[in-house]
């Protein structure tokens, strides 16, 4: 029994010394690795070959599109990953094959000098600590996973505006490495790695595409080759807000300015508080839709609509007001029927009847004519606007 007891006693203790051994050497491996490590030096140094840098963006949310600064906003996990052959360890050794960074320590690590050339502005978040995830396998890849909030420039042709299709892209660069030092390449090349709940104010995310390319500029009395990674959102407005908001109440103002041609043209007040009415309405609708739109030197496609709109609008107050002048005009020719002789104002009073009976008819038969024509004529003009603007192809993305 003491020969089985000691010999229980023994293996033990070697399991507890082996444990600590494998405590110390994961506790001694951040100090290894670092003893002597340089971290403004890339890994490459030594090599006549540039770091590979693999890019990867996760999209969490698009937080605006914004047409009149011509910018958008999302948030977005940035993913990077190379190989940084310095901080390699055997796994045997230290009993494990990856090593994670507390984030106050990424500092300790050379990272990409990347940068996204069309951001207005940008931040990284810290609540409650900085996001940021770092990872160093046993060969020395490092994975580097960053949480940014960035507002990018997306220059915008609103020609077909509400029924346009927008491109925005997201440039990403390298700021002091050349294509010498550095050169990086998008992990995804089809498929947009995005939140299952993404969605977008009056967008929808209908393609994504990535790109890779380089740029030439100049440095001092040279030119210089830098990595360039461009991936790009085609986003396509959705039509129904705007539909609700601007088509369907403008239809019913346009529509509202024919009941006039069923109002009596003696009826002066109320045929005049009507058309100044749509008039005075489809100006403030237009003046507001101008506001959230930028000063651009073309036509829109909504401008078209409202212009329209208000001409048929406009035309319709005219109507009445060629009605009514005639009217007017055939009245002082009445009052003044009394002061002609007596032989001719009694041919002239036989005739009047029929000369007031002639013109009563014509104002009702142009008053009858636009209630046939004002609609048929805005009909077409619907059947046209939304073929035209429906079959207009958008410009397509920048890069092929």
């Amino acid at each position: 029994m003491d020969l089985k007891s000691t010999a229980l006693f023994l293996i033990l203790v070697l399991i507890h010394l082996t444990i600590s051994e494998s405590k110390a050497s994961r506790s001694s491996l951040l100090t290894e690795l670092f003893n002597g490590y340089d971290a403004s030096l890339p890994p490459n140094i030594n090599s006549d070959y540039p770091v590979e840098v693999q890019i990867e963006i996760f999209v969490n949310n698009f937080d605006s599109i914004n047409e009149l600064s011509m910018d958008y906003s999302m948030n977005i996990f940035l993913r990077r990953t190379w190989t940084d052959s310095r901080l390699s360890f055997d796994p045997e050794i230290y009993n494990i094959s990856e090593i994670n960074l507390d984030p106050k320590k990424v500092n300790d690590v050379w990272v990409p000098d990347l940068f996204f050339s069309n951001e207005k502005s940008a931040r990284f978040h810290s609540i409650t600590t900085p996001n940021h995830l770092m990872r160093i396998d046993s060969n020395g890849t490092v994975f580097f996973s960053s949480r940014i909030s960035l507002t990018a420039d997306c220059p915008m042709h609103l020609e077909k505006f509400p029924l346009d299709t927008q491109v925005c892209a997201l440039v990403i660069e390298s700021y002091a490495y050349s294509t010498d030092t550095i050169i990086f390449h998008w992990t995804q090349q089809k498929e947009l790695d995005k939140a299952d709940t993404l969605t977008l104010p009056q967008f929808v995310l209908e393609d994504t595409s990535f790109h890779e390319s380089m740029k030439s500029y100049k440095s001092g009395n040279s030119s210089r080759d830098f990595t360039q990674l461009v991936i790009e959102f085609v986003l396509r407005r959705d039509i129904q807000y705007y539909i609700v908001q601007t088509y369907v109440p403008s239809m019913l103002i346009v529509a509202l300015s024919w009941v006039a041609f069923w109002i009596s043209y003696d009826s002066v007040p109320a045929r005049i508080t009507l058309g100044l009415l749509t008039v005075l309405t489809l100006t403030t609708q237009t003046y507001a839709i101008r506001q959230t739109l930028p000063r651009v030197s073309y036509i829109k496609s909504i401008d078209v609509w409202m212009s329209t709109c208000l001409f048929f609008v406009f035309l319709a107050l005219l109507e009445f007001a060629f009605v009514n002048v005639s009217h007017r005009k055939f009245t002082r020719m009445s009052t003044r029927r009394p002061n002609i002789p007596s032989k001719s104002k009694e041919d002239a009073e036989d005739g009047t009847p029929a000369r007031r009976q002639g013109h009563e008819i014509r104002a009702s038969t142009l008053d009858r004519i636009s209630r046939v024509v004002f609609p048929v004529s805005f009909l077409i003009f619907n059947m046209i606007y939304w073929t035209v603007y429906s079959l207009w192809e958008d410009e397509g993305p920048a890069h092929k």
